[in-house]
């Protein structure tokens, strides 16, 4: 395949080199650069155009946040969805209840996702550290300063630092945009931030890109939550919609695998 200047091959996905990252460009039609026009504040106007508000979590409380991420794993978002709410109405999200459902009921609701047999026992080991560790509430817990918090959120199985960040983004605690690895594949490829030789490292740069945004937990939970549903609908990681994309013109991905698709074009002609 022939690669304009430029693009090298990561992972089975086209990336950018660094010097295209740091400089925030993208390409226009002839394959030459120039400065990119949109912000972050106007990558997210044009998603809430395109997708219109959207759905926000079903809840705001720590604990149940921490449940969420482990109550369907690799499930769809409807599955997951229907996962919780078993939860809810069958066994309760309270710590206690959840120490006291047998396995059965408790894989019953893990099987909206695969591994139910592990995630059971990791929604009985959040309850474990939930009642052991901090009395059974984390309102406190999500009080503290930031890293505090962070660090006493990471102790539960499935919570990383973004994971952290996002429990705190949604609790309305903190104004982080805490991208999961969707929305931070789209800020990538637009540009805005800066895609390191580590996940951890390019993680963090989206902390810079975020800046653009008022810092209010509302401003920063529907960027987070637009920006994860256009990474899991058009600018997937394997086959990206570009043609689709309501960002395209001003995408820096999208405008130099428009122009490698182009000259792949002329070659075999």
């Amino acid at each position: 395949m022939i690669r304009p200047k430029g693009i090298t091959q990561f992972n089975h996905q086209t990336v950018f080199e660094k010097p295209v990252w740091c400089s925030k460009r993208v390409f226009d039609k002839d394959g030459m650069t120039k400065k990119a026009t949109l912000t972050l504040r106007e990558a997210i106007r044009v998603l809430r155009q395109h997708y219109g508000s959207p759905a926000h979590l079903p809840t705001s409380d720590p604990f149940e946040l921490i449940l969420w991420e482990n109550v369907a794993y690799l499930a769809s978002p409807a599955r997951r969805s229907k996962a919780f709410e078993l939860l809810r109405s069958t066994i309760g999200t309270d710590p206690k209840a959840i120490l006291t459902a047998d396995k059965q009921a408790l894989e019953y609701i893990t099987s909206q996702g695969i591994l139910k047999s592990t995630f059971a026992t990791k929604l009985r080991e959040c309850a474990i550290i939930a009642v052991d560790d901090f009395g059974g509430d984390l309102g406190s817990v999500i009080r503290e300063p930031l890293e505090d918090a962070k660090r006493a959120l990471q102790s539960f199985p499935g919570i990383g630092e973004p994971g952290a960040e996002k429990i705190l983004l949604f609790s309305g605690q903190q104004a982080i945009l805490a991208p999961d690895s969707n929305g931070l594949r789209v800020l990538v490829r637009l540009g805005l931030v800066h895609e390191e030789k580590s996940y951890a490292r390019t993680y963090a740069d989206s902390r810079a890109a975020a800046k653009d945004l008022p810092a209010e937990p509302g401003v920063l939970q529907e960027a987070h939550l637009l920006l994860q549903q256009h990474g899991k609908t058009l600018c997937k990681r394997k086959v990206p919609n570009c043609d689709e994309c309501p960002l395209a013109d001003a995408c820096a991905y999208a405008a130099v695998t428009r122009t490698a698709t182009a000259r792949k074009a002329d070659a075999n002609h």
